[in-house]
């Protein structure tokens, strides 16, 4: 028999088939296995259509097309395929979520700007406001990061010139604590946004963290939901993303954990802020999802509802998050370094599985999402947290940036969250002065993605040469390929079809043939002259350019670009 690898090949082209009627399913099984276990050299075309039915051509068909690359040599024609009809997943309009930390000038000189004639009667800067409404951001994480292990809510709330001001250990400042909850919750209210908070794991209590949701969420006669209303807020925030700490197996936090006593704590923490509001999703600390850190912790908190240690009517852990960022000061290892996260999201979501499967988790009972709460192109040599972490972007950041964003298109069954880090200053597409707002080159793949490519991930294939180069991480060369043309699609509730191709080649344009797309389209494209245009120069060396195409013929892919084609499918 000729099995060989092949096998893989037949669970592969079977696996989709769920609907199929049964006997249908073991029809097309005897043809493939009639093929296979037939000499190579009698696998002729003819032999294989006398075999193979047309439902076996329908599985072919589905198998190329949930598949995303195809290698080919650099000089043929690469070609695109898109299927707006197949829907493989929701995509949760949170991958689209950012991040405002305690950090350099993201908050004071970022967001709150009191006293600037470019703020409102809240402090809050107007141009930043109006510049996030436009990313429609369904998410804001607070207060950080780093700066939560040694961050006390409570002296940021009540009146301001009683709030005490404290040593900052985490980027080495002071905390003023002028922008505390109250004033979070006011500016998710006036951007239109959902907060999401980091409870303190360094040098915070249990009993910090309980009261922190009292006052957030309480509805009752309660110390804590009073402090709120004299505070001047009666409704309740009803605040539902919770993060049991973060990166607490870092070296640099207060309060560095094993994962031993780290799993022991956010199990014991979770029993009681479920106890207090069942309705929170909380979010367990990971690494980089390619750890064991991860697998342990996946392991010691995703337990069954109900078991021993949890004896909880509701499962504790809703989300598992991971962090990476990538940078390289060569523009492919660059452009490719977001690969790595694509794989990091594959197995995470294996190590999910795993830890499920072994604690004996029920399937009825909701599977955990990875919160990719912590992600971006970031050098911290080049740009140093301790002094404001402010980059200075390039086109070849914002193909890297954009590169990011296809994966968690492609990767959007997994994803419940992913927080850009961070929104404004601080390694962020969008910079203040005192007299605006800069545009980075990275904010325009952001504003193209979070604009269109919602709805569905669509089955989509790519065939084209690929980067065969040194990679950062060095791992990635083995575990990914690197095509010069990365793809995503979507299909919105619309009915419009939404194609990304990022070519992150230095000196060709890719000519390709494009299926799948009907009639006119929309184009955006994103390029500049080289990979080191930048916006942070007096000038706009990179912004997003409309066009149309008639859908006739090849698209010429620009080299150095991200194009986004956009057409009615339904």
């Amino acid at each position: 028999m000729y099995f060989g690898c092949d096998i893989s090949l037949f669970l592969l082209l079977f696996s989709p088939l769920v609907s199929f009627p049964f006997p249908k399913i073991i029809k097309l099984g005897s043809c493939f296995l009639a093929y296979y276990n037939s000499k190579p050299p009698d696998r002729s075309e003819s032999f294989r259509q006398s075999l193979f039915l047309p439902e076996l051509l329908y599985v072919q068909v589905q198998v190329s097309s949930m598949a995303t690359f195809t290698k080919l040599d650099d000089q043929d024609t690469p070609v695109i395929s898109v299927h707006p009809s197949r829907r493989i997943s929701n995509i949760n309009p949170n991958i689209y979520a950012g991040f405002t930390e305690h950090m350099g000038r993201c908050i004071y000189g970022g967001i709150y700007d009191p006293g600037n004639p470019l703020s409102d009667e809240n402090g809050f800067r107007k141009d930043v406001l109006e510049a996030l409404k436009d990313l429609n951001i369904p998410v804001v994480r607070y207060p950080g990061g780093n700066f939560c292990a040694t961050y006390h809510w409570l002296d940021g709330v009540g009146p301001k010139d009683q709030r005490p001001s404290r040593p900052e250990l985490a980027w080495l400042g002071t905390e003023t604590n002028q922008f505390g909850t109250d004033e979070f919750m006011k500016w998710c209210e006036v951007i239109g946004t959902e907060p999401y908070l980091c409870f303190n794991f360094g040098t915070g209590t249990l009993d910090e963290a309980l009261a922190w949701v009292e006052y957030c969420n309480g509805t009752g006669n309660t110390y804590y939901a009073n402090l709120r209303r004299k505070n001047g807020r009666e409704e309740p925030y009803n605040v539902k993303y919770w993060a049991l700490g973060n990166e607490t197996w870092g070296p640099w936090q207060v309060e560095q954990m094993t994962k031993e006593a780290y799993a022991h704590k956010a199990l014991q923490w979770a029993k009681a802020l479920k106890l207090l509001d069942p309705s929170l999703v909380l979010i367990l600390c990971g690494q980089d999802g390619t750890a064991s850190w991860d697998y342990y912790t996946l392991k010691q908190c995703l337990l069954p509802a109900f078991s021993a240690l949890s004896t909880s009517t509701v499962p504790l852990i809703d989300m598992h998050s991971i962090h990476l960022y990538t940078c390289s000061n060569d523009h492919l290892p660059n452009a490719t370094a977001p690969l790595a996260a694509e794989r990091a999201i594959e197995i995470t979501s294996g190590l999910i599985d795993l830890a499920r499967i072994e604690n004996g988790v029920p399937p009825e009972q909701l599977r955990p999402t990875i919160c990719f709460d912590e992600w971006n192109v970031w050098d911290p040599i080049r740009a140093e947290g301790s002094k404001g972490a402010e980059e200075s972007y390039t086109l070849s950041d914002a193909l890297a940036v954009a590169v990011w964003l296809n994966v968690f298109v492609r990767k959007s069954r997994d994803l419940g969250m992913a927080c850009i880090a961070q929104s404004v200053n601080v390694i962020s597409p969008l910079m203040t002065t005192k007299e605006g707002i800069i545009k980075q080159t990275t904010w325009w793949p952001l504003y193209l993605f979070s604009k269109f490519m919602r709805g569905w991930t669509v089955a989509s294939h790519v065939s084209c040469g690929a980067y065969e180069g040194e990679t950062s991480p060095k791992w990635l060369r083995s575990a990914m390929e690197t095509p010069w043309l990365d793809v995503s699609a979507t299909i919105g509730e619309d009915g419009f079809a939404n194609l990304v191709v990022v070519n992150i080649h230095e000196q060709k344009s890719f000519e390709s043939r494009v299926e799948g797309v009907i009639g006119n389209a929309t184009v955006y494209t994103v390029t500049g002259e080289g990979v080191a245009s930048t916006n942070m120069k007096g000038r706009e060396e990179v912004a997003v350019q409309e066009s149309s195409w008639d859908g006739k013929g090849n698209y010429v892919f620009p080299k150095l670009s991200v194009t986004l084609l956009r057409w009615k499918a339904e």
